[in-house]
């Protein structure tokens, strides 16, 4: 398998050089020379298989050769043994033809966790491979710098430093990230939103002479094996409920978008998804490009689904790069607008063309909060408030074929929000995130400034 960059001025790459690098190096993000596919029979043969067998045999698809299958499948077996339900993402009926697709059973309560398990796992033996040592820089919107945290939490080779916007995201998922204490993890709360954390990763890989200096990686969903790794779920979901002989569809809170490209990405394998209702919260500039045609950067807004407080979606590259016809020269043109006017107007064709696919919704603050008492009258199911956008989401689109179902993905546990179950008149059973604050805190503060990064970096000795 090799890779190419979406904006086509960096060289071809390996698996392990894209899993390592995460960011090409022309500022482009990666994506397969050719898609691998599966057919009919052998995602029919993924039924009743335990979930790292699927996620091991999808992974190879894209490993190819350069690492071995017995080793990967000892990579996958191991990054899901933790996980506290058997199925690793098992489903729950709501109603008919409605699905939950539970994905919060991992070590830090989030969807995170899923791919970031098994990107741990890759990195470690990657590096072994190699015999480098290597600095990861993640920024995260809440989720991510604890499932990073979690997973990278004193593996050898592997320096970690989680980017955080201080304030704006819930204490729990804080605490998911400050309270490992590896030595090997270092957490910054920065003085901004996370688009200035994430444009800090950036510019830190832009930087290509500090970049070799530190030796730099990213496990953002820009990391293509985050993206191959959720591929899997869409695929154990919808085997589940009869694919590939009847479609499926699904409903995807995002922010950063890397979810959803996923459930693209499963679909160009060869998984039959008849949609992908794609849900935001009031930072909804992938919901308003997948309507109006027009990609624009707006103000990021503080909501109760903090994960989702993002105004420039990195992964919606991947996507226009795609709908462009692969187009390089189309994307690198776009995303170099884009950085100059903070706006790419789509094409008609290719918004045409996305929307034979994705639907785009977005969901109120209040619209949000009536979904989780909704769901909890209804179901008996207590969700956190990134389901709930998703849910609501899927009321609000429209109407599948008869005999498609409809699974919702919930990405995190409740438990993290609790006081946006208090907001809905519900009350969160925290039991499970008690523990976090009785340990003790370390992370540091930085202004929104790269080159303070760049020196933060340089000085961890």
């Amino acid at each position: 398998m090799r890779y190419v960059s979406t904006r086509g001025r960096a060289p071809e790459a390996g698996f392990i050089d894209v899993l390592l690098a995460g960011l090409a190096s022309d500022g482009g993000l990666y994506a397969p020379a050719a898609w691998p596919t599966l057919g009919a029979g052998e995602i029919a043969a993924f039924a009743g298989r335990p979930y790292a067998e699927v996620a091991a045999e999808i992974l190879g698809l894209f490993a190819g050769d350069e690492i071995d299958s017995g080793a990967l499948l000892r990579i996958c077996q191991r990054a899901y043994a933790g996980f506290s339900h058997p199925a690793v993402a098992p489903l729950r009926q709501l109603a008919p033809g409605r699905f939950l697709l539970e994905l919060f059973h991992g070590p830090t309560l989030a969807f995170k966790d899923v791919a970031m398990q098994l990107l741990g796992g890759l990195f470690e033996h990657a590096l072994a491979l190699r015999g480098r040592t290597m600095t990861i820089v993640a920024a995260t919107s809440g989720d991510t710098g604890g499932a990073a945290a979690s997973a990278f939490a004193h593996l050898a080779g592997v320096r970690l430093v989680v980017l955080f916007p201080e304030g704006r995201v819930s204490e729990v998922q804080r605490r998911f990230m400050t309270t490992t204490g590896a030595d090997n993890v270092r957490c910054v709360a920065v003085d901004g939103d996370f688009d200035a954390c994430q444009a800090i990763v950036k510019t830190l890989f832009a930087d290509e002479a500090f970049a070799r200096e530190s030796e730099l990686a990213a496990v953002n969903s820009i990391n293509l094996a985050r993206i191959a790794a959720q591929c899997v779920y869409y695929f154990t979901a919808a085997v589940a409920l009869g694919a590939p002989a009847r479609p499926v569809a699904f409903a995807v809170p995002t922010g950063n978008f890397g979810d959803a490209y996923a459930g693209w990405a499963a679909r160009r394998m060869g998984l039959p998804i008849e949609r992908l209702i794609v849900a935001t919260n009031a930072n909804d500039i992938v919901a308003r490009a997948l309507t109006d045609g027009i990609y624009r950067r707006g103000q990021t807004v503080a909501t109760q689904s903090p994960a989702m407080d993002i105004q420039v979606a990195s992964n919606f590259e991947r996507l226009h790069f795609e709908y462009a016809g692969r187009g390089n020269l189309e994307t690198a043109v776009a995303y170099e607008a884009f950085a100059r006017t903070g706006e790419i107007i789509l094409p008609p064709a290719i918004r045409a063309a996305m929307a034979e696919v994705f639907e785009g919704r977005s969901v109120s603050e209040a619209a949000t909060t009536e979904a989780m008492r909704r769901a909890w009258e209804e179901t008996g199911e207590l969700v956190d408030p990134h389901t709930a956008v998703a849910l609501a989401g899927a009321d609000a689109a429209a109407t599948l074929s008869a005999m498609t179902p409809l699974v919702v993905l919930s990405t995190a546990h409740a438990a993290k929000f609790p006081e946006a179950a208090q907001a809905a008149g519900l009350t969160a059973d925290v039991a499970r995130v008690e523990a976090l604050g009785r340990l003790p805190e370390h992370f540091d503060r930085l202004p929104a400034d790269a080159e303070a990064v760049k020196a933060y970096v340089r000085g961890w000795a």
